[in-house]
């Protein structure tokens, strides 16, 4: 997931193609479907992301009651509407007037707190979870932006790698080699530095032993001479999420992929660069595809983010979309990190029966 944050956004306008009431306001690179007349381009607005959940105020504020996602129907989430996909909601709640808000847009206001809106958690399976124990020396994952969200992150032309977004759930180890230790934890767990206790039972376990992660990770800690090594991959399959990809992990090995390692030498963390990530696992652990590798182009990244998925090589799905990196790993001041954005799919956001454990 990528981090929960409400702000004041500069909104461009476009005509809605199906409908003469409704227009489409964008923000960065998504686009909300509004009503007609409410903005126009240059005006600033409240955009309220995906997986926002909203106090039931606001909810009725806003006239969307019923109209969200969740039990309670408080929860933003991307629909179609008249054919075209809107996602998150543009807005201007009571509560900003008399906020400056071209201000607020050049500040960078977060006004999630203000507004009570919190971040969506989705429920945790029994076999995705487990007794815990601290773990102040994992290498944990690191919450991936959308691109759509922050378009700046490349510049066109820059040389990147195009890998498959695996909808399963993030299975992150940590190996140290000053005493062999191996941790092994979820995405969400590892924020909280908090390691699965060793279950035979436990998916991540699972998928650890079964495709023998920690004994790679061993190995990359010698022949890179790190002292930690995180190798980050995908736990996928039938009784993981909705999307299967023909994978079996419920009565089988739980399907893996890696989509990222993490090396400390030196006292310094690095990612692996793409290219250097498949060389040195070399065929001894799978890894996510990759799609395309070449100078960025939005607008086929776009593209390459929908139709069907490749990880089973029988297309048995749709895909739900793509991650970008550069071919050198580098820092982004847009996002304050890592350069590393994602794109989700249009179809698999608006899916039906969709599951996103973490």
């Amino acid at each position: 997931m990528s981090t929960l944050r409400v702000t004041v956004e500069h909104v461009t306008v476009h005509e809605h193609p199906n409908a003469d009431a409704l227009e489409l306001a964008q923000v960065g690179l998504y686009r909300a479907v509004v009503a007609k007349g409410a903005y126009r381009t240059g005006d600033f607005a409240l955009y309220i992301p995906e997986q926002a959940v909203l106090p039931q105020e606001l909810v009725a504020e806003l006239g969307l009651t019923g109209k969200l996602a969740g039990s309670a129907a408080d929860r933003v989430k991307a629909i179609r509407l008249r054919g075209e996909l809107s996602q998150g909601v543009v807005c201007r709640p009571r509560a900003l007037d008399g906020t400056d808000l071209a201000r607020a847009a050049a500040d960078g206001t977060d006004f999630a707190g203000v507004l009570g809106i919190v971040k969506w958690v989705p429920p945790v399976p029994v076999s995705m979870g487990g007794e815990v124990e601290p773990a102040p020396g994992l290498l944990p994952w690191i919450d991936i932006e959308n691109l759509k969200r922050y378009p700046e992150v490349f510049p066109e032309g820059e040389p990147v790698a195009v890998t498959e977004k695996v909808h399963g759930t993030a299975c992150c180890l940590t190996y140290s080699a000053g005493d062999g230790r191996v941790q092994v934890t979820s995405k969400g767990l590892g924020a909280q530095r908090l390691a699965l206790v060793e279950d035979p039972k436990n998916l991540y376990w699972r998928a650890v032993r079964a495709h023998g992660a920690a004994g790679v990770a061993a190995e990359l800690a010698r022949e890179l001479g790190a002292s930690r090594v995180g190798v980050f991959g995908e736990v996928y399959g039938d009784g993981v999420q909705d999307l299967g990809y023909g994978a079996d992990s419920r009565r089988g090995e739980p399907a893996y992929a890696v989509f990222d390692v993490a090396v400390e030498a030196g006292g310094q963390v690095r990612w692996l660069a793409p290219e250097e990530l498949a060389q040195v696992l070399d065929g001894r652990l799978p890894v996510v595809p990759t799609l395309f590798t070449g100078p960025y182009d939005a607008r086929r990244v776009m593209e390459l983010a929908e139709g069907r998925e490749t990880v089973s090589g029988r297309a048995v799905h749709i895909r739900e979309g793509v991650v970008v990196r550069p071919l050198a790993d580098r820092y982004s001041p847009v996002v304050g990190g890592r350069a590393i954005a994602k794109v989700v799919g249009g179809a698999y956001l608006t899916r039906k029966g969709g599951t996103e454990y973490e």
